[in-house]
């Protein structure tokens, strides 16, 4: 399986601006430029893009893991937040609540540290990554 996004910018870093746009057209032309990454702009950014991923592929991972467990989960919620500093990646941090019935907060946290290692946009990203979760 590939997929693909494309990425269109015109004139100077500061200045300039650009477009992305993915295979699937959930983000068709979707704006960005230097005040969407660096101040508050409106579009989006590269960082608010790996963000998604990493917050939407993690939970797929984290509800696979409960299936295999033997568990279902009524909700999973993870917010992602990717710091930025001096031109490179620092960190991500997953923060999960989810409520799953019978599961024990030890079963819980095993689950929540596997998927955290190894879902795939996790193995991915060269930087520290961390979670914290909380079983509602």
């Amino acid at each position: 399986m590939k997929r693909n996004a494309t990425a269109v910018w015109k004139g100077s870093v500061k200045e300039g601006k650009g477009t992305i746009s993915t295979q699937s057209t959930v983000l068709n032309n979707t704006q960005y430029s230097f005040g969407s990454r660096f101040e508050e702009g409106v579009g989006t950014n590269p960082e608010e893009l790996i963000a998604a991923a990493h917050s939407g592929c993690f939970t797929m991972q984290l509800s696979a893991f409960i299936g295999e467990a033997g568990f279902e989960a009524e909700n999973i919620e993870t917010k992602c937040v990717i710091d930025f500093q001096n031109g490179a990646i620092v960190s991500s941090t997953l923060t999960v609540e989810a409520k799953i019935p019978g599961i024990s907060e030890d079963t819980f946290q095993e689950l929540v540290t596997k998927a955290e290692k190894n879902c795939p946009i996790s193995k991915l990203l060269n930087t520290e990554i961390s979670s914290s979760a909380t079983l509602v």
